[in-house]
């Protein structure tokens, strides 16, 4: 199995999870962050390093976050990948606890 980012990482996108990743497989959008499933080892480390816990493990993912299994292996596939830590949004914190965030995620 491997590991998943879903909808609470959109708007936020704390790089947290990308400095622990030991094999990079993290990408970089506008607005999230997505694993690629064929690179992704999993290891876990990235789950803890969350501080929204939008990542988690693909047989954990609930069903109304499905749709974000496939988003992260196809966004994976054109973003560049992402392998150190940034600075998050200057408004990350006020979208922290926003539900239902899915149609801002921006490709």
């Amino acid at each position: 199995m491997t590991f998943v980012v879903t909808e609470p990482c959109i708007k936020c996108k704390y790089t947290d999870c990308v400095d622990i990743c030991p094999v990079d497989c993290f990408y970089e959008g506008p607005n999230f962050l997505v694993i690629n499933p064929k690179e992704c080892i999993d290891c876990a480390l990235c789950e803890t390093e969350c501080p929204v816990d939008a990542i988690m493990e693909e047989k954990n993912v609930p069903e109304n976050q499905q749709e974000f299994i496939k988003l992260n292996a196809e966004l994976a596939a054109i973003w560049p990948n992402i392998n150190e830590v940034k600075a998050a949004p200057p408004d990350a914190k006020q979208w922290e606890t926003e539900p239902d965030k899915k149609h801002l995620l921006e490709r």
